[in-house]
């Protein structure tokens, strides 16, 4: 089933035809009807890894932003 909310197929299940994997990991080659076949990242579907525990918030791109900032700084003091 396609998982991934802003996907076209959103919802919908097809059926996986194969599986090519990747260094980056799966994607499937699935039917998508009237002949077509699409390729999906395993991310988009529901064989992917599960959401994340902490939703992508304001507050969590600023603790990122600190982290990034801090690495950076350790880096030029090399």
């Amino acid at each position: 089933m396609v998982t991934h909310p802003f996907h076209p197929l959103c919802g919908e299940r097809v059926d996986v035809l194969y599986v090519r994997r990747f260094p980056t990991g799966r994607v499937y080659v699935c039917a998508a009807g009237d002949g077509r076949n699409v390729a999906l990242d395993e991310a988009v579907t529901d064989r992917g890894a599960e959401p994340a525990e902490r939703p992508l918030t304001l507050g969590v791109l600023v603790e990122l932003v600190a982290v990034v900032a801090a690495i950076s700084e350790c880096r030029e003091d090399s």
